[in-house]
């Protein structure tokens, strides 16, 4: 199976086809989870699947495994998958490359007739992109126990609709307890979503750590009054302590090796022109791949918002909402090699994205596959990339999963012997 390679063209199509779920006048993709659209591409994919011979399975959470036999059925399945949902003005790739990056794979073995050592399953997680219901990464998130199954089905979005409800209404609403899968290994595919590779010039991305981020909400508050008749000195502005705030997460972010801040949503009170700010609530992004430096972040963070508050007499409230650790994937071995045998370019990259892989990284050896993204833009109409960039992608999913398929009934012969040998 040295050989075996996917077919781009047949990919570069169906990432064609999906994305006339949804396709936007800009060439991206509106396809919000548990929408008639979100149904509509899940419909194309288990189609997709069932062609290539799959038993579909659909849990409480939405979450749909296609099956793919194997020697062995008794071992535990080597899985892989993405989601279908998109941002409201997204692009064609997000997610959906991974997608269908595992049916291209499918096919390849199906065309083949490649009976793999274990059993193979391909998936697509509901709501990875947390646009209409949040958090982000709930199908998947429900998968691994992070989030409770009817906290998350009873969550509403903006006009008050129930997700539970809709997953019914298009049909998705499953039998199958979330987290009951045979799974031993789990891949992803995924554009990378930012500039380096592309920057690099290399054809694929070894992910070998996940992102860790703290989300906090701010809250200042001062005293609202008048522009042109309070003294600079008499002031006591919430807007002045923010922007000293928002500064400083730049430079926290500055401060370290891969580090990053952001302060990406603010609301003002009373918001007019002539009246000093008496309240601002804003948002702070902090990240970093190593967890000791991302606590190292979060203490200089809280610590400075001390200080203002103590020299502006102002009163400075943080609730550090979200806490994601950082994600060590275990199985990224196997993507350098099938990249190596392959003859790709590579280089070893972190996710600095959240990915349902991250949260399959609690329960299994998994491993993420980065391919070049235009630019680095995503979450964008304009996000775009490459049949050849696609086709490398897939090519090296196809020989990871084959290896880890291999490994894993050599794992299991060996405790075999063992075992017979005591």
């Amino acid at each position: 199976m040295q050989d075996l390679r996917i077919n781009g063209d047949r990919l570069w199509q169906s990432l064609m086809e999906m994305a006339q779920f949804g396709l936007t006048e800009k060439g991206g993709c509106a396809r919000l989870a548990a929408t008639e659209l979100d149904g509509k591409a899940r419909d194309l994919f288990v189609s997709w699947c069932k062609e290539c011979g799959c038993t579909i399975s659909v849990d409480k959470m939405g979450n749909i495994f296609a099956h793919r036999e194997g020697k062995d059925n008794s071992l535990p399945a080597v899985a892989t998958g993405s989601h279908l949902d998109t941002q409201p003005t997204g692009g064609k790739f997000d997610g959906v490359f991974g997608v269908l990056a595992g049916v291209e794979v499918l096919r390849t073995l199906h065309e083949n007739n490649i009976l793999t050592e274990t059993p193979m399953e391909f998936t697509v997680w509901t709501n990875e992109e947390g646009s209409r219901f949040q958090p982000a990464m709930q199908g998947s998130g429900v998968y691994v126990g992070r989030f409770d199954l009817e906290t998350e089905l009873n969550k509403t979005d903006v006009d008050g609709i129930r997700l539970k409800d809709e997953l019914e209404k298009i049909g998705y609403l499953g039998k199958e307890e979330p987290g009951s899968r045979h799974i031993g290994a789990f891949f992803e595919a995924h554009i990378e979503q930012g500039p380096i590779l592309e920057d690099q010039g290399k054809t694929i991305g070894v992910v070998r750590l996940g992102q860790g981020i703290r989300w906090y909400n701010v809250k200042i508050k001062g005293r609202e009054s008048h522009s042109g008749t309070t003294p600079m000195y008499l002031r006591n502005d919430a807007m002045v302590a923010s922007a000293k705030i928002i500064t400083e997460v730049e430079q926290i972010a500055h401060r370290y090796e891969n580090g990053l801040g952001t302060v990406g949503f603010m609301q003002v009170f009373p918001n007019s022109r002539n009246v000093i700010p008496g309240e601002i609530t804003f948002s702070v992004d902090l990240r970093n791949p190593n967890a000791d430096v991302l606590a190292d972040m979060d203490k200089m963070f809280t610590e400075f918002c001390s200080l203002v508050a103590k020299e502006r007499e102002i009163q400075i409230d943080i609730d550090p909402f979200w806490y994601f650790a950082p994600v060590e994937f275990n199985a990224s071995d196997d993507v350098k090699a099938a990249a190596e045998k392959l003859g790709y370019s590579n280089m070893d990259i972190y996710a600095g994205a959240g990915h349902d892989a991250c949260y399959m990284a609690d329960l299994v050896p998994t491993g993420m596959i980065f391919t070049p993204c235009e630019n680095g833009i995503s979450h964008n109409e304009i996000e775009n990339t490459s049949p050849e960039e696609c086709e490398a992608g897939a090519n090296v999913l196809l020989h990871t999963m084959l290896e880890a398929s291999r490994r894993i009934a050599k794992q299991a012969i060996n405790v075999q012997h063992h075992e017979a040998t005591e």
